[in-house]
């Protein structure tokens, strides 16, 4: 293997390697108490570049064992998902009230990451991207935000439960249209804001962000014994699966890297087109 792939094989393990120069990517990881990780990324039939990012990884914070999961899907932009990767966690765990207030914390950490991104329009160019995140707190708390329609659930006595908020403009249509914008639907299309963007919430986006939000839903939720796993998910998936469906389709595989691409695979075979991205951790 010549050197190159090899640096590229240690970056795709620790999850800082590019989707962007692969079709497929995938990887595991492992912490403490049995619970488990694996990812899965394809790249869509779309004649760009691969547009989906993610971020997958366990770290020791003080006395704190966190678990560090998110999804960002770009859209006319691979800049600011990759952005989001290198920065959003970083920014969330700064915020100097995240262990006791970690929904506030989370908020502003998202508007303050927004506002960087839109200061560095030129070099971040005019795209901007969705974003899931999941922090999981001593294997006790999970703390699940995201703006746009990336997905995140978890898996308890079988049954999903979906922890995110999809953003869609005709959900959100007086808002937009009171922040001076429009939504428009097309016969055969899906209603988008200005006529151009299919999500009511993204990051960056500078010249629609008039019009958009980037205030993320932030739920918390705790985790019993009876949760078996954690679900993300780009809407590469959503098209063509439901929640329940996604997890019966992965919740007797007990690896969850095998899980994570056993749904893509399923989702290609629905004919979805998009670029889909997978995560899925395993608490049991």
């Amino acid at each position: 293997m010549a050197g190159k792939q090899i640096i590229n094989k240690v970056m795709e393990k620790v999850c800082l390697g590019s989707a962007v120069t692969a079709e497929v990517e995938e990887g595991e990881g492992m912490m403490s108490k049995r619970v488990t990780h694996g990812y899965h990324l394809v790249k869509g039939k779309s004649h760009h570049a691969m547009e989906d990012y993610l971020f997958a990884e366990f770290k020791q914070v003080d006395n704190n064992e966190l678990g560090l999961f998110a999804i960002f899907d770009g859209h006319m932009s691979q800049e600011v998902p990759n952005y989001l990767r290198s920065h959003l966690f970083e920014n969330i765990l700064k915020e100097p009230d995240f262990w006791t207030e970690a929904e506030k914390a989370i908020r502003r950490a998202y508007r303050v990451t927004d506002d960087k991104i839109l200061e560095k329009s030129i070099d971040l160019g005019k795209g901007g991207s969705t974003a899931v995140t999941a922090i999981l707190i001593n294997r006790k708390k999970l703390v699940v935000a995201n703006i746009g329609d990336s997905r995140a659930l978890i898996c308890r006595n079988g049954e999903a439960k979906q922890l995110s908020i999809d953003h869609e403009p005709d959900k959100e249509r007086r808002d937009i249209e009171g922040r001076g914008g429009f939504v428009s639907k097309f016969p055969g299309d899906v209603a988008r804001v200005d006529g151009c963007l299919a999500v009511a919430r993204a990051f960056g986006d500078k010249s629609l962000k008039d019009h958009l939000s980037s205030e993320p839903d932030v739920v918390v939720e705790k985790i019993d014994d009876d949760t078996e796993f954690i679900l993300l998910a780009s809407d590469g998936i959503w098209h063509v699966l439901s929640n329940q469906e996604a997890v019966d389709c992965i919740k007797d595989v007990k690896d969850a890297s095998l899980a994570a691409k056993h749904l893509v695979e399923v989702a290609l075979s629905r004919n979805s087109t998009d670029d889909i991205s997978v995560i899925v951790v395993r608490l049991q």
